[in-house]
């Protein structure tokens, strides 16, 4: 492709890239295909001769775009949002064109300096106080293997990495059943085993109860383990709870334990100052992360992660090889020492652009909004004799089932709200999942998408309402 060819198809690119942002919700939300579908339209080997770019985009089109579910559908109301706006994908596009690697601060000073900037932007932003330092990973699980990483060498004053695990090496990490799953998954990884996860019980707002947590760091160190972590969550993923900060941060304090704090989803509510306080005790925390990609308008991926102590990150993480000597070392960052993968994207320019487009009073109006939408809709559900919220709405999550009066048995209400859950989905209209809430299988709500207006969501309840109720009907009248 020619310099003059790349202009031409750019055009277009942009132009379609407009009309799919203006024209998304003609599209199903969720897609509507069947496993192996796009596959089968797909050559079985690659092709031998080069094929033009006008055909590769119409396959793109007819093939590629039917199979995909939309995460920037205003009615997108699953999982948490995964959201962009156009200055952010505007900044990946010259992302793209530049190829940036910025693994050390030679191979691209921009990127290096660009990040530490708007790291700072965000700290300030979200009111954490001086003493946080920051770097972008690419998602919230990344971080989370950071933290549990420093926290097994600070444990082992550096040990293992220097000579692998020992005998009396047992390490413990402690969780809610609530925390994400990344949690055990890293703690795996990261060598101390399942079993040396301790999920901690949660109170009836589904937040640790700090006893608790007390009670299983005892018991671990009079058996002669360590413990060595603790991952609080702010805004868990299946019922939205916040794990307090500040009698878990004394307890680690006490204890010795590194505090990491997981807000993936939740942390952008903290450009609202009234939100802030999820973060009482933010003071005793070591490692902090959010994800600007889920509610804060900037493209896949980009993880927000704030240390207290980078030195201990960066003496966990770093290995200098000749080849990534450079005349600056010392003096200037290099954020390959920062995290797992040697080589960096450059995440901060979407980040850049993001903020200075929005601004902070932009941030917090979208922010605000969307918790004001979650709040009116769980207030008109509970409102209804048939519908249940099972955890309420304290951001822009909550979870909800429905239960006619005339049904008692839960294996029956499970059942129906699976059955609800399918036929929303299956409408294209919007887009949900589940939970499970206290032993109950809820079905979840969640709004953030960057489009979202107070018609998406109306007409979503309508949805919901009518498909219950008529399906309720309809049973029994296939039983009378």
């Amino acid at each position: 492709m020619n310099s003059d060819e790349f202009r031409r198809h750019g055009h277009a690119f942009v132009d379609w890239m407009a009309d799919y942002l203006d024209n998304v919700e003609q599209y199903p939300v969720k897609a509507q295909v069947a496993p192996g579908e796009i596959a089968a339209q797909l050559p079985a080997g690659p092709p031998e001769r080069p094929e033009d770019m006008a055909e590769i985009f119409g396959d793109f089109e007819r093939i590629i775009v039917p199979g995909l579910t939309h995460w920037q559908h205003p009615s997108f109301f699953a999982y948490f949002p995964a959201n962009n706006s156009r200055p952010s994908v505007l900044a990946e596009m010259l992302t793209a064109a530049l190829g940036t690697q910025g693994m050390i601060w030679e191979t691209s000073p921009a990127a290096t300096e660009l990040e530490t900037r708007v790291m700072d932007w965000l700290r300030q932003i979200l009111g954490l106080g001086d003493g946080w330092t920051g770097v972008i990973q690419d998602t919230a699980s990344t971080a989370i293997l950071c933290a549990i990483l420093t926290a097994r060498e600070r444990a082992t004053n550096y040990g293992i990495n220097e000579r692998g695990f020992r005998a009396e090496d047992r390490l413990t990490a402690y969780c809610s059943g609530e925390t994400h799953s990344a949690t055990e998954k890293n703690a795996k990884i990261a060598g101390f085993g399942r079993e040396n996860v301790r999920q901690i019980a949660v109170d009836d707002g589904f937040a640790i109860i700090p006893a608790e947590l007390e009670t299983a760091i005892k018991a671990d160190k009079a058996a002669g383990r360590r413990p060595a972590i603790v991952v609080a969550s702010l805004g868990t993923t299946g019922a939205g709870g916040f794990d307090p900060l500040r009698p878990i941060g004394e307890i680690c304090r006490r204890h010795d334990v590194w505090l990491h704090v997981d807000a993936a989803w939740a942390g952008s509510a903290l450009v609202l100052p009234e939100q802030r306080w999820m973060i009482d005790g933010i003071e005793h925390v070591d490692s902090f992360v959010f994800n600007p990609h889920k509610w804060l308008f900037t493209n896949f991926d980009c993880s927000a992660y704030f240390v207290r102590d980078p030195d201990a990150l960066i003496r966990t993480f770093s290995i200098l090889p000749e080849f990534l000597k450079h005349a600056e070392h010392g003096r200037a960052i290099d954020y390959r020492d920062w995290h797992v993968q040697l080589g960096r994207r450059f995440r901060a320019l979407k980040l850049w652009f993001v903020l200075r487009s929005f601004g902070v009073s932009g941030l917090r109006a979208r922010v605000a909004a969307h918790i004001a939408l979650a709040r009116e809709l769980a207030g008109q559900m509970a409102a209804e004799p048939d519908f249940e919220i099972l955890a309420p709405a304290r951001l822009a999550l909550f979870c909800f089932r429905y239960h006619p009066a005339d049904v008692d048995d839960e294996v029956e209400i499970e059942r129906l709200n699976k059955r609800l859950l399918r036929a929303l989905n299956e409408s294209g209209a919007l887009y949900l999942t589940q939970a499970i809430v206290a032993g109950r299988y809820a079905i979840r709500f969640s709004i953030g998408q960057t489009e979202t207006q107070h018609r998406h969501v109306q007409a979503a309840w309508d949805r919901i309402r009518d498909t219950a109720r008529s399906g309720s009907k309809r049973e029994a009248s296939e039983e009378a």
